[in-house]
C-alpha cells in the first residue's frame, strides 16, 4: 500500500478487480433462487393448503391475498397503479444492484440478492391478477410470504453493511 493509498480504498480496488459481471451474476442467481422458491411456495399454497390452513407452530400456514403493498397499504388503489409502483421499486432495486455489486462487500451482496429476489417474486405474483399471495400467518402480524421475509432480511443486511462501512471509514479518518 502506498503512502497516498488508504485501506478502504485498497479493499474497494480489490473488490472491483473481481470481475463486476461475475459479482452481478452471483447476485442475480441468488435472487432468482429466492424468487423461484417463493413463487413455488405460493403456487403450492394456492393449490395445496386446506381451506382453513393449518397450524405449523409459531407460524401457521394460511392462504390470503393482498391487493395492496406492505401491511395492505393502498389496498383500495387500482391494481394497475399498485403493479406500476411495485415495478418501479423493483427496477430501482435492480439499478442499485447493478451499480453497487462491483464494489459491494459480501454482506451487501447478500442484502442485494434478498431484496431483489423478494421484489421480483412479489412483482411476478402480483402481475397476474393484481394481488400477492400470502401464506405465513403468526396471529399477531399480518399474513406474509417468503418474498416479504427476504425483503425485510435484505433491508436489515443493507443497514448492517452500511453501519460496518461507516465504522471502517470513521476508524480510518480517526487514524489520519
Amino acid at each position: 500500500m502506498s503512502v497516498t493509498e488508504t485501506a478502504p480504498e485498497t479493499a474497494t480496488v480489490r473488490r472491483q478487480g473481481r470481475r463486476p459481471a461475475a459479482r452481478r451474476a452471483v447476485v442475480l442467481a441468488v435472487a432468482a433462487a429466492v424468487a423461484a422458491v417463493d413463487l413455488s411456495l405460493k403456487s403450492w399454497a394456492q393449490t395445496g393448503l386446506p381451506a382453513g390452513g393449518f397450524e405449523a407452530g409459531p407460524v401457521d400456514l394460511r392462504l390470503a391475498y393482498n391487493p395492496g403493498v406492505a401491511f395492505s397499504l393502498a389496498a383500495g388503489a387500482p391494481a394497475a397503479a399498485v403493479i406500476a409502483g411495485t415495478a418501479l421499486v423493483t427496477v430501482g432495486v435492480a439499478a442499485l444492484v447493478w451499480v453497487g455489486a462491483p464494489t459491494a462487500t459480501r454482506l451487501r451482496l447478500a442484502a442485494f440478492a434478498a431484496l431483489l429476489g423478494g421484489a421480483v417474486a412479489n412483482l411476478t405474483d402480483r402481475a397476474g391478477d393484481g394481488v400477492v399471495t400470502d401464506y405465513l400467518h403468526s396471529g399477531w402480524w399480518p399474513t406474509f410470504n417468503l418474498a416479504d421475509t427476504a425483503i425485510v432480511t435484505g433491508a436489515i443486511l443493507l443497514v448492517l453493511s452500511s453501519m460496518g462501512a461507516s465504522r471502517t471509514a470513521g476508524k480510518h479518518e480517526a487514524g489520519r
